[in-house]
């Protein structure tokens, strides 16, 4: 039997949970996971539902549309594997963290090709059978590398990408082309130390701290709406290079978490913020 995933995000009022569910149940459906949240703030509903049957979408969706407030956003999808291309640069430790993940089947995505503008994560990625594409940045205008990049993305038609420590400032015009739709590691719990360097940042500030953020991109660097955070603790004994090195760890850990809860449909943008229906 099929499985589904219904998103819904509308203004608040009385009722909505009743309202959303009536709706599945006269269409014979069978929830098994429900999740919803309320930002007072904004008097904002946001609701995930996991239900099982066999679904004639146009009639459920007419009917959520007929009974909710003006201004819904409904989404309506299969509970399936996501497509995505990887981009990455030289460092190989949360692109073969992926890489393990999607060969083991614990990663729910299809993994489509590698793309680098280095040729250096060639050799790892060709052990897991996956397409490698280098696109070199040397010689050419920011604007005329991310054109061949986008060349080769555009052959996938992936619905997400990632970058896995994929070390060049996406341009505006790039990143509106996949809006809320491009995940980046930063190695540094933000908003402290965007950009380069951050640990070198935080062992001249001498933190107690260190930790990575992962994070949907948007137009202005490391900025994005968060998606997940961890952290973990260092000591005046921790040099740069020691903090980057534990750092590491942090970082895949918290790339595939953001991962998971965007693949399975858990994430809700809400301004700058995002909204995890876990």
């Amino acid at each position: 039997m099929a499985s589904h995933i219904l998103l819904i995000n509308c203004p608040d009022q009385s009722g909505l949970v009743y309202k959303i569910t009536s709706v599945l149940y006269k269409h014979a459906l069978n929830i098994v996971r429900n999740g919803e949240f309320v930002d007072k703030n904004f008097n904002h509903f946001f609701m995930r539902t996991e239900f099982f049957g066999e679904v004639d979408e146009e009639l459920l969706l007419q009917g959520l549309y007929e009974i909710l407030p003006d201004g819904v956003e409904i989404k309506l999808t299969d509970q399936r594997k996501k497509d995505i291309v990887l981009l990455a640069t030289k460092e190989h430790h949360c692109l073969s963290d992926l890489l393990i993940r999607h060969a083991f089947n614990e990663l729910n995505a299809n993994v489509l090709c590698v793309i680098s503008n280095y040729n250096v994560l060639e050799e790892l990625t060709q052990k897991f059978n996956i397409p490698f594409h280098c696109v070199s940045h040397e010689g050419l205008t920011r604007e005329a590398h991310e054109a061949a990049v986008l060349k080769i993305i555009k052959q996938y038609n992936p619905e997400f990408l990632v970058l896995a420590k994929y070390m060049r400032v996406l341009s505006s015009g790039f990143v509106t082309a996949f809006p809320n739709r491009i995940v980046n590691i930063h190695h540094s719990f933000l908003p402290a130390f965007v950009g380069a360097n951050p640990y070198a940042q935080a062992y001249a500030r001498g933190v107690k701290i260190i930790g990575a953020t992962a994070h949907f991109v948007n137009d202005q660097l490391d900025q994005g709406p968060i998606i997940a955070q961890s952290i973990i603790p260092v000591d005046h004994t921790h040099n740069a290079k020691e903090m980057t090195q534990a750092g590491r760890d942090v970082e895949k850990n918290v790339l595939a978490k953001s991962l998971k809860l965007v693949l399975n449909e858990q994430v809700f943008v809400s301004g700058n913020r995002t909204i995890i229906l876990e």
